[in-house]
């Protein structure tokens, strides 16, 4: 039974689910932007947000979790030196999931832009 037991599960296992989120991840931090689907964009929201919160503290001990939940070095590094210090005025909220009203022809989901936010938060 699942009962209270929450989360989505994406149709996958856990290790192709935590492999997706690092992929999904890794990329989302090297190219500022992606294209997913609706569920997988959604899904990757509050994975990347905590990632973003943990690298503006910049200690030895959030590098090593970085580690462990991305695992590319160099979307560490980019996310380090370059997201986090821009993050560094905001609370929470740092990607925005845009839905762009396509729908993908191989398996009839919806198609969304999951992006970092880059201007000020207004007052």
């Amino acid at each position: 039974m699942r009962h209270r037991v929450g989360g989505k599960q994406l149709n996958r296992d856990k290790d192709h689910r935590e492999a997706l989120l690092k992929n999904l991840a890794s990329s989302l931090i090297l190219s500022g932007r992606i294209e997913t689907s609706v569920v997988k964009a959604k899904f990757l929201r509050p994975f990347i947000e905590k990632l973003v919160t943990k690298a503006k503290n910049d200690t030895f001990t959030s590098l090593q979790i970085l580690r462990t939940k991305i695992g590319n070095e160099e979307a560490i590094r980019k996310l380090i030196k370059e997201i986090a210090p821009s993050m560094k005025d905001r609370n929470g909220g740092y990607t925005r999931i845009k839905k762009l009203g396509k729908i993908r022809k191989g398996d009839s989901s919806e198609v969304a832009m999951i992006e970092f936010v880059t201007e000020k938060k207004e007052a």
